[in-house]
């Protein structure tokens, strides 16, 4: 029988493992040094510490000019056959293919397996993927590599594979849990992201996938990263479920010093919503991946702080947007899609009610830092304009050795990351601010409303007689108009108003909220940062 696969495994490593010894004592002691020395995560540590000492050398394009003049849409035609799936004839729980360089994917990546903990290499053989009605010369096609890879998993159909989790473009990485299409991303690291000196953009170089068994619940992957100013080691490991999880372990050694390094970034896109309505005639009432970062301060609730849980709804501005919050004890942040409603979108084709929020929790104590959220214009939606980092107080310098270890959930089931004692903002809408007069007839009066509906535990318990009000602040550049709170009674929970104007409209203007009962907060802290001009 033919083994369809069978072009992928090319070559064994030499074994690294001491030859068997004479006797029982010997055998014993043969084994343990086998057990000892499986390629592991410390092997990639020490190969990321030992490139760090040697100057950074970036690895050269390969692309001929009928493979890096692709369109997105013909270079989506290249996929890996059926049938050729790495393990893919082995009834194993998790499968993979493999991207074709193409476009800008033009520096190919090294892929192995690890096997009885052994490295197994893979080599790129064109034999393996389709084409489509692509005329690619024979030649073109000689000395390549792969762009990255993606992993299968009977998550949503016990009968099919599906693409559950996706290595491609930098040190980008993307993954799904159950009856969920791609939105946010994640990455390995962002170097100087938004800052006028230009962005450093790590790529992992170089994979290696522990090969699971036929009982596995999750899959490994370890990663090298490299880049002008570090090099790392990285390990994940994938969870699928219906929130699929990934721990994900690092170790960093510092080449040179950085300005702003991005720990656990994310990206996502938003180009309109309720938040910040379209000027253009659309069916669609939103189009985004994410619409709000959320971000939980451990030391900010040990103080007993307002900001210990605090609401970013996301924006599109015209022109860049580069802001933090102060974190003394980062618990968790992320970017959230808060609905899943269909009837919030009507995107029968790219379905953004299927997109999942992305949290981040740190493991271990990462000290005193800041979320950052960069917000960038963008035209349409095929733009990634958002992205938020965790960045530490103190910049690293040459020399440093750095780790971070961390847990990144992919869900559609938010309210089990909000805080169990506070409700939340369930939307945010954005109109003209208006009054009713004695007519019965709404008038503009020039102020901007903002209607957000809370919901969520801190509200279910108030006990009869509570005395609701809303905190608020708008900052030096704006005057608070109104603001009041009224019971939902359509849907549950509390509707908070607020109607504000602007002093200066070309300058932002930051917009502070939470639901209170006297000195008891019952809501998250609603931040919205109304652009320039916007």
């Amino acid at each position: 029988m033919s083994v369809p696969n069978r072009h992928f495994l090319t070559a064994i490593s030499s074994r690294r493992c001491s030859r068997p010894l004479a006797g029982v004592l010997g055998i014993w002691l043969a084994f343990a040094a086998q057990a000892c020395v499986a390629f592991g995560f410390e092997d990639v540590v020490k190969k990321a510490e030992k490139i760090s000492e040697q100057g950074y050398q970036s690895p050269g394009a390969n692309l001929p000019e009928s493979l890096s003049n692709l369109e997105y849409s013909d270079y989506a035609k290249i996929h890996t056959k059926d049938g050729h799936a790495l393990w893919g004839d082995e009834d194993l729980p998790f499968n993979l293919a493999f991207f074709h360089e193409g476009m800008h994917y033009d520096t190919p990546v090294k892929i192995h397996t690890v096997v009885d903990g052994e490295v197994e290499d893979i080599s790129f053989n064109p034999d393996d993927f389709a084409y489509g009605d692509l005329d690619i010369p024979d030649e073109d096609l000689e000395n390549l590599g792969f762009a990255g890879f993606k992993v299968t998993n009977a998550l949503n159909d016990a009968d099919r594979m599906n693409e559950i989790m996706a290595f491609q473009g930098a040190s980008y990485f993307r993954t799904l849990g159950r009856d969920q299409t791609y939105g946010a991303s994640g990455r390995g690291l962002a170097i100087d992201t938004a800052l006028p000196s230009g962005e450093e953009f790590p790529a992992f170089r170089e994979f290696w996938v522990v090969k699971p068994s036929k009982d596995s619940q999750y899959l490994t992957v370890f990663a090298l990263l490299d880049s002008p100013s570090l090099s790392g080691a990285y390990r994940f490991v994938l969870r699928p479920g219906e929130d699929t999880v990934v721990d994900v372990t690092s170790q960093l050694f510092m080449r040179n010093a950085v300005e702003k390094l991005g720990v656990a970034p994310l990206t996502s896109m938003y180009l309109y919503g309720p938040g910040q309505p379209t000027d253009s005639l659309n069916y669609r009432p939103a189009i985004h991946d994410s619409n709000g970062l959320l971000v939980h301060d451990g030391g900010k609730q040990a103080e007993g702080s307002e900001e210990d849980w605090v609401w970013r709804p996301l924006a599109n501005p015209d022109k860049l947007m580069v802001d933090e919050q102060d974190v003394d004890s980062l618990k968790g942040f992320g970017l959230l899609q808060r609905s899943h409603d269909f009837h919030d979108y009507e995107d029968l084709n790219d379905r953004y009610d299927r997109r999942p929020s992305v949290w981040v929790e740190p493991q271990g104590d990462w000290g005193k830092g800041q979320i950052e959220l960069i917000q960038i214009p963008t035209p349409d939606e095929t733009n990634d304009n958002i992205v938020t980092l965790w960045k530490p107080d103190e910049a690293p310098q040459a020399g440093d050795e750095l780790d971070f270890s961390y847990r990144m959930y992919w869900t559609t089931h938010e309210a089990k990351f909000h805080s169990p004692d506070l409700s939340w903002a369930d939307q945010t809408r954005r109109s003209q601010g208006e009054v009713r007069k004695d007519n019965l007839v709404r008038e503009t009066d020039g102020s901007l409303a903002f209607i957000v509906d809370f919901k969520g535990p801190g509200l279910e318990s108030l006990e009869d007689g509570a005395t609701m009000e809303v905190a608020a602040d708008v900052g030096d550049n704006g005057e608070l108009v109104e603001s009041r709170v009224v019971s939902n009674d359509a849907e549950g929970g509390w509707r908070m108003l607020l109607r504000v104007k602007r002093s200066d409209g070309s300058k932002p203007l930051d917009i502070r909220a939470f639901l209170k009962d006297g000195d008891e907060r019952l809501s998250e802290t609603w931040y919205y940062r109304l652009p320039a001009n916007g």
